[in-house]
């Protein structure tokens, strides 16, 4: 009896619940700790910036450092001599071609002119008269009545009238011109200097040849050249392209202040200079606001052909290691693959050429290339340059 009792009440029902409940507990959190560490053994994706590999027209470029010069510079000098009475400019202010600029005392020559062209009646005067009497010699001559001396005597004299009549005119017309000098105008269209006669001052005049007062000085702005030079290792390169349609020379300012003026190349010298290996090259650029001076420092570039259709990405998506140059390639599924690329020219400092490695249209890491390795998951955020519209981040530094 003693021992049927113990078995019954050896195990109670509730020990074999709280033996299934913890049983169940260890399971679970086994399950959670293999499913923890699985978890864990995926690294997290990096945060990149990307871009797309984008087509442009770009050109191919030579930066050099240049300077301004006038297209024209004319020393406007006094041709008679006499006193100053009138100034008709200010100084500095824009001037056009036939504009008048000074006024000489013009009273001498104009009794100058006023003798000459006495002069000049007299010996028409005299022509006349003596046209007159030649006439009537050879009707005279025709009736046998005077000797053929008499008639001679008669045509020398007509002849040498008109030789006076022609000292005469170009007598009046000398005066003419000196006349005419008393009011000096601008040769060209430019801006003035600064005057260096006033009113009252007098001058002397540079008809004979050793030059008059030189009384101002007048340069032109508006084309204005570009004076740049081309080193001597970069010539074959450029006579590849030289004559051809695409070549261009673009003047930019020093502090970049200005948008960049499209001008033409003018000349091109044929010797390289002895000790400093570069040749000179001129351009000429438009300058209608005269935004451009003379003897400015500029930024020149100089365009010597157009590539179309390049492929580009943004300079920074650019990399280099001990293989050389590459970018990371975003595929499909957010994991980036490692291309070697060749690169090209850069584009302003923002975007780079590439001619061999991607395709228009794939998708680039442009920031964030230190964190990634082949095969890497992505976490792509869009990349927009400084100069573009907002819509995307511009990175300052690469993303750790």
């Amino acid at each position: 009896m003693k021992t049927a009792r113990i078995k019954r009440h050896g195990i109670p029902w509730w020990g074999y619940l709280l033996f299934i409940v913890l049983a169940a507990f260890v399971l679970f959190r086994a399950f959670r700790e293999r499913a923890n560490s699985a978890k864990a053994a995926q690294p997290p994706s990096r945060p990149v910036l990307v871009a797309k590999v984008i087509t442009k027209d770009v050109p191919l470029y030579l930066d050099e450092i240049g300077t301004c010069s006038a297209y024209e510079t004319v020393q406007v000098q006094a041709q008679v001599s006499g006193q100053i009475m009138a100034r008709h400019f200010q100084d500095g202010a824009d001037v056009k071609q036939s504009d008048l600029l000074f006024t000489i005392d013009p009273r001498p020559y104009q009794a100058a002119l006023d003798q000459a062209q006495g002069q000049l009646a007299q010996a028409q005067s005299q022509l006349i008269l003596d046209q007159i009497t030649l006439k009537r010699q050879q009707e005279l001559r025709a009736r046998n009545v005077i000797s053929p001396q008499d008639l001679d005597t008669a045509q020398a004299t007509v002849k040498s009238d008109e030789a006076k009549v022609k000292t005469a005119e170009g007598v009046v017309a000398a005066a003419q011109v000196n006349l005419d000098y008393c009011n000096i105008r601008s040769p060209i269209n430019g801006r003035a200097g600064l005057r260096l006669v006033d009113v009252g001052n007098v001058v002397t005049g540079g008809n004979g040849g050793g030059g008059g007062a030189v009384l101002l000085t007048i340069q032109g702005l508006d084309p204005i050249y570009t004076d740049f030079t081309v080193a001597e290792t970069d010539l074959a390169l450029v006579r590849r392209y030289l004559g051809g349609p695409n070549v261009k020379v673009e003047t930019r300012s020093a502090d970049g202040s200005m948008p960049p003026r499209l001008g033409d190349l003018y000349f091109i010298d044929t010797a390289v200079q002895p000790g400093a290996g570069t040749v000179k090259a001129r351009a000429v650029t438009p300058n209608p606001d005269h935004a451009l001076w003379p003897l400015e420092f500029v930024r020149v570039r100089f365009i010597l052909d157009l590539f179309k259709d390049a492929t580009l990405v943004p300079s920074q998506a650019v990399q280099i290691s001990q293989n050389g140059p590459f970018v990371f390639v975003v595929k499909p599924d957010n994991t980036v693959d490692l291309r070697r690329v060749k690169p090209g020219q850069r584009q302003d400092g923002e975007m780079t050429v590439l001619q061999s490695g991607v395709q228009p249209g794939e998708t680039v890491v442009v920031t964030g290339q230190l964190a990634l390795a082949p095969g890497t998951k992505v976490d792509p955020k869009p990349y927009n340059a400084p100069n573009e519209p907002e819509g995307g981040q511009v990175a300052t530094k690469a993303p750790m």
